[in-house]
C-alpha cells in the first residue's frame, strides 16, 4: 500500500472509532509492521499540528486519538448544545492528585493522606471518568484500587503519567536544614 493511501487509512480508522486507537490494531488492520504505523502516526500528527485544521491527532500512553483542537471548543459546545462542564472542587482535585501520583490506590489510602471521607468525590471522578477500578488488592476485604483513565489524560492535556509536575520538595532534612540549605 502507498504511504498515502496508509495515512488515509489511518485518519479513516481514527476518525470512525473517535476514542484512541493503538498503532498495533492499526498495523494489524493495514497489514504493516507497528514500526510503520507509528512512523505513520507520528508524521500525520505533526502534518496536522502544522497545517492549522480544526482537529489534530494526539497521543495518549501508546494510543493515538483524533480529536478537535481546543480553541474551537465554543463553538463545537454552541452547535452541539453543550453544557460546560462544571469545574472540579478543591476535594476533587485532590484526590484526582493523590490517585494520578500514587495508583493504583484503594479509597482507604486517599481518606488516609486527606484525613476525610471520600466516597462521594471518588463517586463523582468516577462518573466523570477521570478515574477508574483497576482491580482489587488480595487483601481482607478485597479493597478496590483506583487509577486514572484516558479521559484523565485528555482532560490534562498529557500523553502519558510521566508529564505530570513533579511534587514539591519541601521536606525538612534531620537537623532542621531545609534541603535546599545543604
Amino acid at each position: 500500500m502507498k504511504t498515502d493511501r496508509i495515512n488515509s487509512a489511518i485518519e479513516a480508522i481514527l476518525f470512525a472509532n473517535g476514542s484512541s486507537v493503538e498503532p498495533g490494531r492499526i498495523a494489524a488492520a493495514l497489514e504493516i509492521s507497528e514500526e510503520k504505523a507509528k512512523e505513520h502516526l507520528d508524521r500525520l500528527m505533526d502534518e496536522y499540528q502544522q497545517s492549522g485544521r480544526g482537529i489534530t491527532i494526539i497521543k495518549l500512553k501508546n494510543s493515538y486519538q483524533m480529536v478537535s483542537v481546543k480553541e474551537f471548543a465554543p463553538a463545537i459546545r454552541t452547535v452541539m448544545d453543550l453544557r460546560r462542564n462544571t469545574p472540579l472542587s478543591q476535594a476533587a482535585l485532590e484526590v484526582l492528585a493523590v490517585i494520578a501520583y500514587n495508583q493504583p490506590v484503594t479509597k482507604a489510602f486517599v481518606e488516609q493522606i486527606r484525613g476525610v471521607d471520600c466516597s462521594g468525590v471518588i463517586g463523582s471522578l468516577t462518573a466523570k471518568d477521570l478515574i477508574e477500578e483497576k482491580g482489587r488488592l488480595e487483601l481482607p476485604g478485597r479493597p478496590l484500587i483506583y487509577g486514572t483513565t484516558e479521559n484523565f489524560l485528555r482532560c490534562f492535556n498529557i500523553s502519558s503519567l510521566e508529564e505530570l509536575p513533579p511534587l514539591p520538595e519541601d521536606e525538612e532534612a534531620p537537623d532542621g536544614e531545609t534541603e535546599e540549605n545543604t
